[in-house]
């Protein structure tokens, strides 16, 4: 088939179906005495699995797949993708810490909407300190992350090592209003302790979701406070939507991906061996 062809039926244009093969995301095609490229139906296949892939882990990663893959590099293709299913289940693993602290909040019978100064320290407390033990525990933030230790004081590297992100965005976090880290007093550098981990946690977790930095910032002041769960319910459950939708769509690239591989005729190792 022509480029135009098989751009039509994925809804691309040519131009971008030539980026694609340059980039490595689909192999090479063939070409006519004249030069023209020739696409068949595993080029076909590619671009359905590289699509399915992008949906599913993001451009970046779907791209490393891909690419991996026509270079020969099937055990760094699998590894991306089991590295995709792990951040899923740490996000689910998180989600689900959240959800406890929100559940023990709103259990109780005195958590009404004006709630007392020394009421709404003591469920902040308890909701900081449910919340920190299940996630320093049981949780991993990050390819890289470690689970911290009760009493552990972070510095910025290490809480941006923790969750896989740069301290610059651990910065900006703290000048939305997120982190509230205090100062070493001998060298003025930010601390950040278990509740600044958890809130941390709990806005990498929203971040990914895709929640503005405003609404983050809200979101952990009502952790803190204990003064109203109800936009934070709101998240989660949009939060657990988004996990869901992607957990779905990395079975469907699964399956996209495993057909381009049969047509490649990419050998499959047996399970036995």
């Amino acid at each position: 088939m022509r480029p135009s062809d098989l751009a039509r039926g994925h809804g691309l244009s040519t131009q971008a179906v030539r980026n694609y093969e340059r980039d490595g995301f689909l192999p090479p095609a063939e070409r006519t005495a004249s030069g023209y490229r020739i696409y068949t139906e595993v080029h076909a296949a590619a671009l359905d699995a590289y699509r399915s892939l992008v949906a599913a882990y993001g451009h970046a990663t779907g791209g490393r797949i891909m690419t991996a893959l026509h270079r020969g590099g099937l055990d760094d293709a699998l590894t991306a993708i089991d590295r995709g299913h792990g951040q899923l289940l740490r996000d689910r693993d998180t989600l689900d810490a959240v959800r406890k602290a929100v559940h023990h909040l709103t259990a109780r019978p005195d958590a009404a909407r004006d709630l007392s100064a020394d009421l709404a320290a003591d469920l902040a407390a308890d909701l900081a300190a449910d919340l920190a033990a299940d996630l320093e525990t049981d949780l991993e933030a990050g390819p890289s992350a470690e689970p911290a230790v009760d009493g552990a004081v972070l510095s910025i590297g290490e809480l941006a090592h923790r969750l896989g992100v740069t301290p610059a965005t651990v910065r900006n976090w703290e000048g939305a209003g997120i982190l509230t880290p205090a100062r070493d007093q001998a060298t003025g550098h930010r601390v950040f302790r278990a509740d600044d981990i958890r809130d941390a946690e709990l806005a990498h977790l929203l971040r990914r979701g895709g929640y503005p930095l405003d609404h983050i910032a809200t979101v952990v002041r009502q952790v803190r406070t204990a003064g109203g769960t109800a936009s934070l319910a709101d998240a989660l459950d949009g939060w657990q939507r988004r996990l869901t939708a992607q957990g779905l769509a990395m079975l469907d690239a699964a399956a996209r991906l495993g057909h381009y591989l049969g047509l490649t005729g990419h050998p499959r190792p047996d399970l036995g061996s």
